[in-house]
């Protein structure tokens, strides 16, 4: 099993530390991402879309981080990561789902504006995009802080799924000026998250 990552996405990382909870070995490839390896012919025929992270088991090609999670997490069922039950494994793709169209889309402006674009030399910070930026944070940082005022953890009361797509871009969190500590409930999880074997196993080098 092939895992093609960058250390610098949080996509590939949530998927790496989906493979480390599991217990799956996994090789990885490291896509250059600077030099153009994912616009590459190769590549492209892995990834159309010409992103990280892609897995390869044997024949079967799969790319998006949560479709990864959730098929590695169906090799070694019993865990809580993806939970048997389809209520509780639905509540787990409901948050994996919230972050593709809220958090993670919302985060990506502060981690941008704040970290990669002044980091490329891609100009100056633009007010106008964090204010934006501010506005949704509020909003969803809300949604997930009140979640996280009733649950240990995402989905309930053991660490799931959702907990790793949810915390990926948090990596960023200092560099990129994400103000979580607004936010008491998140700050408490995102604490106990940093604690895991996992995200410290999976932490980048620094840029």
């Amino acid at each position: 099993m092939k895992l093609y990552i960058h250390p610098a996405s949080p996509n590939a990382r949530k998927v790496a530390m989906a493979a480390a909870i599991l217990g799956i070995p996994a090789e990885t490839q490291a896509v250059d991402l600077m030099a153009g390896d994912q616009r590459k012919p190769a590549y492209l025929a892995l990834n159309p879309n010409g992103m990280v992270p892609v897995l390869q088991d044997g024949d079967f090609t799969l790319s998006e981080s949560n479709a990864i999670m959730q098929y590695l997490a169906g090799k070694k069922p019993g865990t809580t990561l993806w939970p048997a039950d389809e209520r509780a494994r639905a509540r787990v793709s409901q948050w994996m789902c919230w972050d593709l169209a809220h958090w993670s889309p919302t985060l990506g402006i502060f981690v941008w504006e704040n970290m990669f674009k002044p980091l490329l030399g891609r100009g100056s910070t633009d007010p106008a995009a964090l204010q934006q930026g501010e506005e949704k944070l509020k909003r969803f940082g809300g949604v997930l802080d009140d979640q996280l005022g009733r649950t240990a953890y995402v989905a309930g009361d053991a660490l799931t799924l959702a907990d790793l797509s949810i915390c990926s871009f948090l990596m960023f969190a200092r560099p990129g000026k994400i103000p979580v500590e607004r936010f008491p409930n998140i700050s408490r999880w995102f604490a106990k998250i940093e604690q895991l074997p996992a995200w410290k196993a999976t932490q980048p080098p620094p840029i």
